[in-house]
């Protein structure tokens, strides 16, 4: 996260605010499901015998990006509903 987004969500209003909480917590939803469904390809394909070492490593790091996606603007919209004292 560059300095520009931190100012963006440091300038936002409260009802602005919790809209962004909304749409980060829908977010997180869709990437913990695409996230079970590559781990699950990748067990899968090592249970039939068609793993490949360049597959899995494509796998995984499909999986890690996922993982840490806006790790750190979720890091600071939660420090700042906590800060204005703001409930989802």
């Amino acid at each position: 996260m560059n300095k520009m987004d931190k100012k963006q969500l440091n300038e936002l209003t409260d009802k602005e605010l919790l809209n962004e909480a909304k749409k980060m917590k829908s977010t997180q939803t869709i990437d913990a499901t695409l996230i079970g469904v590559l781990f699950g390809i990748l067990i899968y394909s090592i249970i039939a015998g068609n793993f490949t070492i360049f597959f899995g490593i494509l796998l995984l790091y499909a999986i890690y990006k996922l993982a840490n996606k806006e790790k750190y603007k979720r890091e600071e919209l939660k420090n700042l509903l906590k800060e204005r004292n703001l409930k989802l």
